[in-house]
């Protein structure tokens, strides 16, 4: 009886120098501090509101706006050509284009730019997870094996932040979402109402528990054939799991300011640095602070230029006001106009690493 073949390897190469200055500066300090926050809220820990957004104001020069602004870079350096001019001028124009084309649709469809906002992010916040997990933790870039596998992995590790909050905590998911969509069109977000319904909450929750479970369970089946991969497929469950407890425990503005800051943020920065030859081989070294003062280089000017153009649709946006809640709502619509076109710029980068696709052999 001929042996069953072994599953497609998909991989992506990160040096292993790289991989361990990486777990230690960006994944270790990730686990701790999300695993401490699920303990604290679960022993009763609270904050006051204002609080709360603390993570989004910092996101504003700490990680979470800088770590799209390096994509002019990214894509020559990926490339392998020279980043001016034309390389620079087609990611300027495909900010341009798309990002104002979003802004565009929050003034004539709010509803609709706020759905696609959280679709959007589903698939990239999960993709960013993905790839760590596949180029970070799992070493090789063997886990998850197989297109479909990471295709499943990218759907559960973008619902945790996007529907785990939903379910645990829908009077402030509710509230986030009327905030920004009322900057455009108050008292329009009723069409969505059916959203926080308990009856689909109740439904939502159990077919993602179900399907997350599922994903889990088949690639336990795939990595019990290497010990190695099932190594990885333990941390793939623990960082799931983690992150379940996270989002259903920790109040939804706080966690997912602090996800964006401190889990997202930092594993794409530390992806970008390793397209730096200069920075990677920093971290090949293990020495992480010369490779994010480069980084940190680099994302100044577009990240005070998406300052200023905060600034400019707080002068625009009509329902803009001073309360937290108000400035966080208009944030999100600058992030969304941006997050657009850097979901381009990640799926390429994606696609030109290997993340989708198996190597050729003798290639």
């Amino acid at each position: 009886m001929e042996p069953a073949p072994a599953s497609p390897v998909y991989t992506v190469e990160v040096s292993s120098g790289a991989r361990r200055t990486v777990r230690h500066w960006v994944l270790w300090p990730s686990w701790i501090l999300t695993a401490a926050l699920v303990l604290l809220f679960a022993a009763g820990l609270t904050v006051p509101p204002w609080a709360e957004y603390l993570p989004f104001a910092l996101s504003l020069v700490v990680f979470g706006l800088p770590h799209g602004a390096v994509d002019h870079l990214a894509v020559p350096r990926l490339l392998g050509r020279k980043a001016w001019p034309w390389p620079v001028l087609a990611v300027g124009g495909l900010y341009l284009v798309l990002g104002g084309l979003y802004l565009a649709l929050w003034f004539v469809a709010p509803v609709v730019a706020f759905a696609l906002f959280v679709a959007l992010t589903w698939f990239h916040w999960g993709g960013g997870d993905l790839h760590a997990l596949a180029a970070f933790a799992a070493g090789e870039g063997e886990y998850p094996s197989g297109r479909m596998r990471r295709v499943l992995t990218l759907l559960v590790r973008g619902g945790l932040p996007m529907l785990v909050p939903l379910l645990a905590f829908p009077e402030t998911y509710r509230a986030v979402a009327e905030s920004v969509v009322g900057l455009f069109a108050p008292g329009r977000f009723g069409v969505l109402s059916w959203v926080f319904e308990p009856s689909f909450r109740l439904l939502a929750g159990a077919a993602f528990t179900l399907f997350a479970a599922g994903v889990l369970i088949s690639g336990y089946g795939n990595a019990k054939k290497s010990g190695a991969r099932g190594t990885w497929w333990r941390m793939d469950v623990a960082e799931t799991v983690l992150l379940a407890l996270y989002f259903a425990l920790v109040p939804p503005v706080l966690a997912v300011g602090l996800y964006f800051c401190l889990w997202h943020a930092p594993r794409h920065v530390a992806r970008l640095v390793l397209l730096d030859a200069k920075s990677a081989g920093a971290l090949e070294m293990g020495r992480a602070m010369p490779a994010l003062v480069r980084f940190a280089r680099d994302a100044a000017p577009l990240t005070a230029t998406a300052l200023v153009l905060l600034f400019g649709l707080y002068l625009v946006v009509p329902g803009t006001g001073a309360a937290p809640s108000a400035l966080l709502a208009l944030y999100l619509v600058l992030v969304s106009a941006l997050t657009l076109p850097h979901v381009v710029v990640v799926s390429l980068m994606d696609v030109r690493q290997g993340l989708w696709r198996r190597p050729v052999p003798g290639a």
